[in-house]
């Protein structure tokens, strides 16, 4: 094929990067015509008991803005609730009464009698039913063999399901499970319990300890791939029945609860920002960005919710770092002169999307050594209401720019603050501010 490098306008691909929203994915066998994929949420039960004990009324904003993220589409389907305690039962018994369609307040229990008799003393219709698949759960934590481990949930789901009970049923552990010999036959004989009792079961394939791995050539049991593919294809079992609830022990849960989207699975089931066991949950906000750009970046769905949730989140103590994607304070900020002057060009340089457009987030800017003269013109930009070209070239950015190198070289560590900032406008551009931007 011969080269041809030279174009007359610039190639921006823009059927995946239209700016206006998340970068599209796209991936072979997965159809956003045919595929219907959910989020399900945890973040009151595994969120609550990996972060900290929240209150009756913290876990109701929690769950309102939950509500508030899932939209009119009902992005989000369900959240977990424990039943174990007074308030506890509290928190069901508000959350029901707020009425609202999703996401839809489930039950989250072992696969215990009196567990189970908790729930039924709740209006809950449905609830996640613990079942430890692993050899490490059956044999250590609780003292069975296979052969009584599988009775005993069998007989708890049965008594569930003749109550009226829908059951998420969880695979704990399956990613250290003897698939073929322990998780296929037992899945096989749960679904016969749900077509004895007319009452539908969805299975919930747990990585428990985020040992699972996204890539396709990857065995069992650890392959999420693998995983997914063995268990429709050797159990009357469809993806719209299956659930995955992975951690991120070792950076790749948001990678495997994609790879169990493609390959299958039709809930994702997450925390809002990772809160959960150890290394934490896959955070239910970048699995929403993944689902746009799974399903279409073009969808019409509100996505500033996601920095409502961050703000309730800082509030109620949680500290989401810097560098945390889409909400940390450095998400969409730079100290580069490179990447300023870039922005300052065209933002799409180095911004993947409009994040004030999608996300309420502007972009912004902190001035250190290597911020340059962009730098400081962009900084003027963001904070008042002033001709581009006109700042650009205006003398007196070098001036200032000046003294803030020579804060640097006389040891100075930390970013220019923007008071220290409007001190030197006020200095070298007093009459600019009385243009100053009136922005929260």
């Amino acid at each position: 094929m011969e080269e041809n490098s030279q174009v007359d306008t610039p190639e921006l691909f823009r059927d995946i990067f239209p700016y206006y929203a998340p970068p599209r994915m796209t991936y072979d066998g997965f159809d956003s015509n045919k595929n219907k994929i959910y989020l399900t949420d945890t973040t009151l039960r595994d969120g609550q008991q990996g972060w900290r004990t929240l209150t009756v009324e913290e876990s109701l904003e929690i769950y309102d803005v939950l509500h508030k993220i899932s939209g009119k589409d009902g992005i989000i389907r369900t959240t977990e609730l424990f039943p174990y305690t007074q308030k506890d039962r509290e928190v069901i018994d508000k959350i029901v009464s707020r009425g609202y369609t999703f996401p839809k307040p489930i039950g989250w229990i072992r696969a215990r009698e009196e567990d189970l008799n908790l729930i039924l003393q709740t209006e809950l219709k449905q609830t996640v039913l613990l079942c430890s698949i692993s050899d490490y759960h059956i044999y250590y934590k609780l003292g069975l063999d296979r052969k009584k481990a599988i009775e005993k949930y069998l007989s708890v789901i049965s008594k569930a399901l003749s109550k009226g009970i829908s059951l998420k049923v969880s695979l704990e552990d399956i990613t250290r499970t003897d698939v073929e010999s322990v998780a296929i036959p037992f899945v096989r004989k749960v679904q016969d319990l749900s077509e004895e009792y007319s009452t539908p079961v969805i299975f919930k394939l747990a990585d428990t300890l985020g040992v699972g791995l996204p890539f396709s050539e990857v065995p069992l049991p650890r392959g999420i791939p693998r995983l997914v593919k063995t268990i429709i294809q050797k159990t009357p079992i469809e993806g719209k029945n299956l659930e995955f609830h992975g951690h991120n022990d070792f950076h790749l849960v948001v990678a495997n609860h994609t790879a169990a989207w493609v390959n299958g699975v039709v809930y994702s089931n997450c925390t809002l920002f990772g809160v959960g066991e150890r290394a934490g949950n896959c955070p239910l906000e970048a699995m929403l960005i993944v689902y746009h750009e799974l399903m279409d970046s073009n969808l019409n769905v509100d996505l500033t919710p996601i920095k409502d949730a961050a703000n309730l989140f800082r509030k109620l103590g949680f500290n989401i770092s810097d560098y945390y994607p889409l909400v940390g304070n450095n998400a969409f900020q730079t100290k580069a002169g490179i990447h300023i002057d870039g922005i300052l060009k065209n933002p799409e340089v180095y911004l993947p999307f409009d994040s004030e457009k999608i996300l309420g987030i502007k972009p912004k800017v902190e001035i250190n050594s290597y911020s340059g003269k962009a730098g400081v013109v962009y900084w003027l930009l963001n904070n008042f209401n002033i001709n581009h070209d006109h700042i650009k070239s205006d003398k007196r950015i070098d001036l200032i720019y000046s003294e803030i190198t020579k804060m640097f070289e006389n040891g100075r560590k930390n970013p220019i603050t923007d008071a220290e900032m409007l001190n030197l406008v006020k200095s070298y551009m007093p009459e600019i501010l009385k243009c100053i931007k009136n922005e929260s």
